[in-house]
């Protein structure tokens, strides 16, 4: 059965308007929660966690550089990157890879997970006492415990699984005579 028919399906089976709008709602990221975590994999893949610059991260990862530098900012308050200046510096992560999970990029970006539509918070319908309420809460609580079991660590792991190159900051090559 197509995405469109099982849609269609479920106007017959739910009577109530708002019940059929809460089943659809989708629970996605924007660009800023994809390209914060992309950006610390980044970091924590190409250069093991060592300072790397905004420009770096921007052309390996296709990220515009000042959307890297706002969303920087949001993880440095986080507490999940700091910065180094200096010509060897750059933005580095501010605990082990291992440490950090998708769930704090995400709340640290975009806020908690919310699976309830903005509508239904200020609806006096929508209390705790409510079932599809308290059922759409639970529903958030698994996503954020979904997230928060994935770490940078386990998202570099999947990068070498899959045969990602890395291509850290070529380094200074020494001459001794």
């Amino acid at each position: 059965m197509s995405h469109e028919k099982k849609r269609k399906s479920l106007y017959v089976r739910f009577l109530t308007s708002p019940m059929h709008q809460c089943i659809w709602l989708p629970v996605k990221l924007s660009n800023k929660g994809r390209y914060g975590v992309r950006a610390l994999f980044d970091i924590a893949f190409h250069n093991d966690g060592r300072p790397t610059q905004i420009r770096e991260i921007s052309e390996r990862e296709l990220i515009p550089a000042r959307f890297l530098e706002q969303i920087f900012q949001d993880l440095k308050k986080a507490g999940l990157i700091s910065s180094k200046r200096g010509p060897r510096g750059g933005y580095h992560l501010a605990r082990p890879a291992s440490e950090i999970s998708l769930g704090d990029v995400v709340r640290a970006l975009e806020g908690p997970v919310a699976v309830i539509a903005p509508d239904d918070e200020g609806n006096p319908e929508s209390s705790p006492l409510d079932p599809p309420t308290a059922v759409f809460h639970d529903l958030a609580s698994a996503i954020e415990r979904c997230f928060d079991s994935v770490s940078i660590a386990d998202v570099c792991e999947r990068g070498v699984e899959l045969g990602v190159r890395r291509k850290g900051r070529p380094e200074r090559s020494t001459y001794v005579i």
